[in-house]
């Protein structure tokens, strides 16, 4: 199915097993067909000139809309849904599209931050003494986050509910992280169900085989 209004061009700078993911799945569960940029961490290519003149964040994902940059997964998240309403990736009343937005600023502010202590300790402490113990921290933060979700996020099969928003491919991108992180999926059960479940969706996985093509060639 079309979506109602897909702009001209999208252009996605997306880098394998980042939060780029969750965009990704995002364009392929409305229908759209985003031009996809590789951006190499393994390379540096966030640092280069070519990229900070896109994204002077130096991070990804970066949505290309036109002549306009879109950064930041729920903001590119949330636009994906507005763009195509038929594919009812979020709500369209006030307070339910509000709660959407807490979920996935919830992710991106706390979770994804958790996370991130455990390879990126260097953005917020000097030295390998401070950055292992931020490491060494990184489990029992993870646990916490994902306790709370377990506990208090669920609606349903999918977060919100009976039917796939875009927290579900933004939870899911996040939840792949979960081992590496030194968390044990069976502890939480909801979220190993989720994770499970949303995995097995045709965007998801033709997004994962994208992914998997690029680790694969890198060049």
């Amino acid at each position: 199915m079309e979506p109602d209004h897909q702009p001209e061009k999208l252009e996605l700078f997306y880098t394998p097993d980042t939060c780029a993911l969750a965009s990704l799945i995002a364009c392929f569960e409305a229908g759209l067909e985003p031009v996809l940029h590789p951006v190499s961490f393994a390379r540096e290519e966030q640092k280069r000139p070519e990229y900070l003149a896109i994204n002077p964040k130096g991070r990804v994902p970066a949505l290309k809309v036109g002549a306009e940059i879109l950064t930041e997964t729920p903001a590119i998240l949330a636009f994906l849904a507005h763009i195509a309403p038929h594919a009812a990736l979020a709500p369209t009343d006030p307070l339910g599209f509000a709660r959407v937005q807490a979920f996935n600023s919830y992710l991106c502010s706390t979770v994804h931050v958790a996370h991130a202590h455990r390879m990126r300790g260097h953005r917020w402490v000097d030295g390998e003494t401070h950055e292992e113990a931020m490491r060494r921290k990184v489990p029992e933060a993870m646990r916490a986050c994902y306790a709370y979700i377990e506990d208090h996020a669920f609606v349903g099969p999918f977060v919100f509910g009976d039917a796939f928003t875009i927290s579900d491919g933004y939870l899911f991108t996040l939840a792949q992280w979960m081992e590496a992180d030194g968390v044990d999926p069976d502890r939480f059960p909801h979220l190993k169900a989720h994770r499970e479940r949303i995995g097995q969706r045709a965007a998801v996985r033709r997004a994962l085989g994208i992914e998997h093509g690029l680790m694969q060639n890198p060049d």
